[in-house]
């Protein structure tokens, strides 16, 4: 594979495939040729002496699929109380150009359509939802978020995402897509990140301010997941609102940064957190997986299914790698420090800021 390509998420592979079969298709109907726009902010340009093949293949080895049946729900279909509060920290990462902020302050997601992105046929679960996001991630500390290496690139890249949380659907036909202000974050700083010969894929951001409202997750911070613990995953998949994936288990416990699992997972979970369903704690984050779609032999795609023993399997990179890195404590918010040292001297005046 090119190393071009180690960095791109399977979203960012897809999407240049879509621009090349679109700019070949104008080619062939006798369309002027022109220099097809890159995706991503130019990055495109990055990869255009990459083989389509080599695109294709660095793509169905990001992408993820369905074991067994599919057990994806949406959060509104949830009842217990613990599932929801490990859905809290969840969050979606952003293009920041896809966020319009209002005149009250509010942020406007700007959506696409699943069925359409991805060719889908009608019969596939969440057809008629949207897309907004491109990889998963979670809240670890109150102003860091945990996610997959390949998610964030480096601090320049960081620049351009935020994230949000509460992007979920309401009930079966209406998504949240405008947000308030105390739900959008950016990006202060990358705390730590890799994306490794070895497997390990994860990356920690330093938030610009502490979440609110929201209570960071537990994680397994030594020992090893046990071969037999059912676990569960909340994600993005594809970009979809929130979804939550029960009735996983292990499938290979040998590797040393990361673990194998049957999880039902897609392009868009890349960053999820994946827990331990009897103490709901965080085994790892969900980094790579199997092909998520093929076609039906007419004109759609519908999702790869595979046994619950067959196919690859999902790749978890352990949370054992990166946790002792998350930091014990928030660091002050830009002022805060000030703010402090004026009121403990006194000098602190009612209703004024530092």
């Amino acid at each position: 594979m090119s190393a071009k390509l180690k960095e791109w998420t399977a979203d960012e592979l897809v999407a240049e495939l879509k621009r090349r079969e679109r700019a070949g298709t104008a080619m062939a109907a006798g369309g002027e040729r022109s220099r097809a726009r890159p995706t991503h902010g130019g990055r495109g340009r990055d990869v255009e002496d990459v083989p389509t093949h080599d695109l294709v293949r660095a793509a169905q080895d990001r992408q993820r699929v369905i074991y067994g049946t599919d057990n994806r729900k949406d959060l509104y279909q949830v009842t217990s109380t613990r599932v929801k509060k490990a859905a809290a920290s969840v969050v979606a990462l952003v293009k920041s150009g896809d966020l319009t902020q209002q005149p009250d302050g509010s942020f406007v997601l700007a959506t696409s359509s699943y069925q359409t992105d991805y060719q889908l046929c009608g019969s596939e679960p969440f057809v008629n939802q949207p897309l907004g996001c491109f990889c998963s991630g979670f809240l670890v500390a109150a102003d860091v978020v945990a996610t997959a290496g390949h998610c964030v690139k480096s601090a320049q890249d960081l620049a351009g995402i935020r994230f949000v949380f509460g992007f979920r659907m309401t009930d079966s036909q209406t998504a949240t897509t405008t947000f308030p202000a105390s739900a959008v974050y950016a990006g202060s700083s990358l705390i730590g990140r890799a994306l490794a010969a070895d497997g390990s894929d994860w990356a920690l951001v330093r938030l610009d301010r502490p979440v609110t409202g929201r209570a960071p997750v537990a994680m397994r911070t030594s020992g090893k997941v046990s071969g037999i613990a059912r676990l569960f995953v909340i994600g993005h998949p594809c970009g979809l609102p929130q979804k939550y994936a029960p009735g996983a288990q292990v499938r290979d416990n040998s590797p040393t940064p990361f673990f194998v699992a049957n999880l039902d997972t897609y392009g868009g979970n890349s960053g999820s957190p994946v827990f331990n369903a009897t103490d709901y704690k965080v085994e790892g984050i969900l980094v790579r997986g199997e092909n998520d779609f093929v076609s039906n032999g007419s004109s759609c795609f519908v999702s790869l299914v595979c046994p619950t023993t067959g196919c690859r399997g999902e790749d978890v990179t352990r949370a054992t790698v990166w946790a002792a890195k998350v930091p014990k404590s928030a660091r002050a918010p830009r002022g805060a420090a000030k703010a402090a040292t004026s009121a403990s001297a006194g000098k602190a005046e009612p209703g004024k800021r530092s």
